[in-house]
């Protein structure tokens, strides 16, 4: 026991430690069965035994594994003119978010994204339905900042994202893989330059990638044999479900 222990980060218990490698593999799971809702989930256990300020990059490095292996493994449906312009934001927004750091509350943070995912799933907004990839793109330099204050953009991205790919699930999950893998990787980097201490973390993060990458596994078989209007019908329902939490969260914490 004491061998397990001096490989996690000081404080944590060996049973904690267990919990979460297991809750990755079912939130994994969730995610590339639906595209949505396992880095929130994961976020919001994370939150009950992770110190605050490891919180953001922790969750990171763990959605990068998540993310990584759904989209090696659903590669085949990846569309890269989708995102590609996505892709190039980010990376816009992860340079300024270098420079940029903004401190906002974070009740506030949960009230806008929540609404606004709301907003995007369910209202007719003017001219949403012609958002041009261009419009993507500069999307993504706000999504890559407040992916690093909020920690999971996830739902946002892949109701963006199902504008232009439209009844086809496979492709709206494996591209927001790519997507999301491509937000992490850049988190990690900017906390990184900003002296985040990873190297505690890396036993619990790798051991959390590989049951990911199972639940990924299983997921994707999930997905597989899911029909598209029964896809779209969970799609909907779990991203209202995802934004309605955000904005209980965010009003009780104000």
């Amino acid at each position: 026991m004491d061998a397990v222990a001096a490989l996690l980060p000081s404080g944590m218990e060996p049973w904690v430690a267990a919990l979460l490698i297991v809750a990755s593999a079912f939130t994994s799971a969730i995610t590339a069965a639906f595209g949505i809702g396992g880095g929130i989930a994961m976020l919001a256990l994370m939150g009950l035994f992770v110190p605050v300020a490891s919180l953001i990059p922790v969750h990171g490095a763990v959605q990068l594994g998540s993310n990584t292996g759904r989209a090696w493994h659903q590669r085949a449906f990846v569309r890269m003119d989708v995102a590609k312009p996505f892709i190039a934001g980010s990376v816009v927004g992860a340079i300024v978010g270098v420079f940029l750091v903004v401190q906002l509350p974070d009740a506030l943070l949960k009230l806008v994204l929540g609404g606004f995912i709301l907003l995007l799933t369910w209202a007719k907004i003017p001219g949403i339905d012609r958002l041009t990839k261009a419009g993507l793109a500069v999307a993504s330099i706000a999504l890559a900042l407040l992916s690093m204050l909020v920690g999971a953009t996830g739902p946002l991205v892949a109701v963006l994202f199902a504008r232009f790919l439209q009844n086809d699930r496979k492709a709206l999950v494996a591209t927001s893989a790519v997507a999301m893998t491509t937000q992490h990787f850049l988190k990690i980097v900017v906390f990184g330059i900003a002296g985040f201490a990873f190297w505690e973390w890396v036993p619990l993060v790798a051991a959390m990638m590989l049951s990911g990458y199972i639940g990924t596994v299983y997921g994707s078989v999930l997905l597989e044999r899911m029909p598209e209007e029964v896809f779209r019908k969970w799609f909907r329902i779990g991203i209202t479900v995802l934004a309605l939490d955000l904005l209980r969260r965010g009003l009780t914490g104000l």
